[in-house]
């Protein structure tokens, strides 16, 4: 057997083509397996993204619900407040009037207690001016 080298160098280039088959198809299984898997998450991942949806929707619904329901809320109290606002203001202004009427009722009792002790030393008074006035008659007897 005669093997030239043409045919060694065919016999190479064969052996190399079928290396690089053979890791082309090991290559290409394995990112088979990855794009399958890659396949399997994004399916997942696309569930996910709709379930969330669906749930943003109805959150967005409940709390459009809310924010309605708070508007009003405080619309009412914002009512109720303007209506009890004068009772508020005529509250103050009675406090103010207690204030002015507590002041003129110790002014006043401060004027009777001033008059009560001079009176009470005009009396004194009286009494030294009666008992001499006394004691001069007796003395005149």
């Amino acid at each position: 057997m005669n093997v030239s080298g043409s045919e060694i160098a065919a016999l190479i280039a064969a052996i190399a083509f079928l290396i690089l088959v053979i890791f082309l198809v090991v290559f290409l299984t394995k990112i088979s397996k990855i794009m399958t898997e890659l396949q399997s998450s994004v399916k997942l991942v696309n569930q996910t993204v709709d379930i969330v949806n669906n749930k943003a929707e109805v959150l967005s619904t409940q709390v459009e619900g809310l924010l309605d329901k708070s508007n009003k809320l405080l619309d009412d109290v914002n009512g109720k407040v303007k209506e009890i606002d004068p009772v508020f203001q005529a509250a103050g202004d009675l406090g103010e009037s207690l204030q002015d009427l507590n002041a003129s009722s110790r002014n006043l009792a401060s004027r009777v207690t001033n008059a009560a002790e001079s009176s009470g030393k005009l009396g004194m008074v009286a009494r030294g001016v009666g008992a001499f006035s006394r004691f001069r008659r007796a003395r005149k007897q």
